[in-house]
């Protein structure tokens, strides 16, 4: 997404943005963090550290092959999700087409 589409996104100024982006002085406060959140689709947390947390509770009740994916996933660069996402769709084609 281009600053000037998440400017527009969360009606936060794009000047704004550009200092959360380029400057390690500036960041935003939590009430601006939950609204780039929200319109990137990704949690506060991510903003943060660039990985998401599942608690251990949750995942308790997750199969034991969701939870290998999920840390997996948590380890992954930005472009290696996109890679795994197309790979994961292509599998899924592959099943509806057998």
């Amino acid at each position: 997404m281009m600053v000037k589409e998440l400017a527009a996104v969360t009606v936060i100024k794009r000047h704004t943005i550009d200092n959360y982006l380029n400057t390690h002085n500036s960041i935003p406060n939590a009430e601006v963090a939950g609204k780039i959140a929200q319109a990137l689709g990704v949690s506060v947390e991510y903003l943060i550290t660039g990985q998401e947390r599942f608690s251990e509770k949750n995942q308790e009740s997750f199969p034991k092959e969701l939870r290998v994916l999920i840390d997996t996933w948590g380890r992954l660069s930005r472009k290696n999700r996109l890679l795994a996402i197309t790979l994961l769709k292509a599998l899924e084609e592959h099943e509806s087409d057998s």
